[in-house]
């Protein structure tokens, strides 16, 4: 009973009033346990000592009844429970408990099981590679072979990364685990094998030709297929296509990434093509017929009587496929109506004697009502 009562009172170990909540008990003995863990503090008895503390009091703090038992009666109704100084006495809390608390700390070092949590394999890594494209060859899709420099097995040692093929031997220090664990107060730790880097083998002759690394680069050549409708920065993926993997671990995949150059009069706005077209005075008031180009050979587009400049004009289905999809945008046409610069004095005279025949009342308006009367006209 002496011993009990020398123990400070398990509120102020983790520096928690008694109306705490149980988040806020949660969160104060992840950061003394973070702080005060051996794994951080090695050869520090007094380290130790503060998270044996630490533990004793969240496995009664963490639990209702014990910490309803706690409050009651101190002490001495948790002995059985708090006071073994175990932090798994009394079922305080589960194994998924504390790799939520450490699991910040240690990530998949941190093992309750003791078992090897990563395999020695290891993937390929992944390759990107930028391919142009005219914009015409991104509208109908285009077929083509590009060159990759890449990781494969090597063929001199069939991968292995050993002299002659031979399979590596495995590592003595950890028994082929690619783990060491040792024990820091409660916990069982486990750190990567410094002998094999954690791959749990050790090659003793490298082979000569890739060093050990069972790999080498080399230039690959791939047939890559473009569909009809892709756009600038489309990533196209190849999977298998990257790096080999280690110690038979998958293949990285190839992500071919589309750089598309602009056209020189067409701009694409999702499906839709948009170009302008210019027109002449005469040609917007009597309307008229123009032959235009489209990506896909030329069309005739109708102007009609009366078309006021900044009218769209619409081709449909002359503008993109639709990507992995039947049907296309359409091609909108801007009209421009231009303004001659110079005029000769017949050409003047003309348009005098028109501009008598139209009479306009030049007053200021607002822009609002000249995109009104610009809808009306069209």
């Amino acid at each position: 009973m002496a011993t009990a009562t020398m123990k400070m009172d398990y509120y102020e170990v983790l520096g928690v009033t008694r109306t705490a909540s149980d988040g806020e008990i949660k969160t104060a003995y992840r950061k003394l346990a973070m702080q005060y863990h051996p794994d951080r503090n090695p050869n520090n008895p007094e380290a130790e000592n503060k998270f044996k503390e630490c533990s004793e009091a969240y496995t009664v703090l963490s639990d209702a009844e014990k910490r309803a038992a706690y409050d009651r009666y101190g002490h001495a109704a948790v002995s059985g429970a708090g006071g073994s100084g175990n932090p798994f006495a009394g079922g305080g809390f589960a194994q998924g408990d504390i790799g939520d608390i450490f699991g910040d700390l240690f990530g998949e070092m941190f093992n309750m099981g003791g078992q090897r949590r990563a395999s020695s394999a290891q993937r390929g890594r992944d390759i990107k590679f930028e391919m142009g494209l005219e914009f015409e060859e991104a509208v109908f899709g285009v077929e083509r072979d590009i060159h990759i420099r890449r990781a494969e097995a090597c063929s001199d040692c069939s991968g292995t990364g050993s002299e002659g093929g031979k399979q590596p031997e495995t590592c003595q220090q950890c028994g082929g685990r690619g783990q060491i664990r040792s024990q820091q107060g409660f916990f069982s730790v486990a750190r990567t094998c410094p002998v094999c880097s954690g791959t749990g083998a050790v090659i003793r002759n490298p082979c000569k030709t890739c060093r050990g690394d069972g790999r080498v680069q080399r230039q690959h050549k791939l047939h890559v297929k473009v569909p009809a409708g892709v756009e600038q920065d489309t990533r196209i993926r190849y999977g298998g296509e990257g790096d080999a993997g280690r110690w038979g671990g998958p293949s990285g995949d190839l992500y071919v990434i589309l750089e598309v150059k602009a056209h020189k009069f067409f701009e694409r706005d999702g499906d839709d093509l948009h170009c302008v077209v210019p027109v002449s005075f005469p040609q917007a008031a009597l309307g008229t017929e123009l032959e235009i180009e489209t990506l896909e050979g030329k069309e005739k587009l109708k102007i009609p009587e009366g078309t006021q400049s900044g009218r769209e004009l619409r081709l449909r289905g002359k503008g993109v496929p639709h990507l992995n999809s039947h049907g296309k945008g359409d091609l909108i046409i801007e009209v421009r109506v231009q303004t001659p610069s110079k005029l000769s004095r017949q050409q003047k005279d003309l348009l005098k004697q028109l501009g008598e025949t139209l009479p306009m009342e030049n007053s200021p308006t607002s822009r609002g009502l000249l995109d009104k009367m610009k809808g009306i006209f069209s």
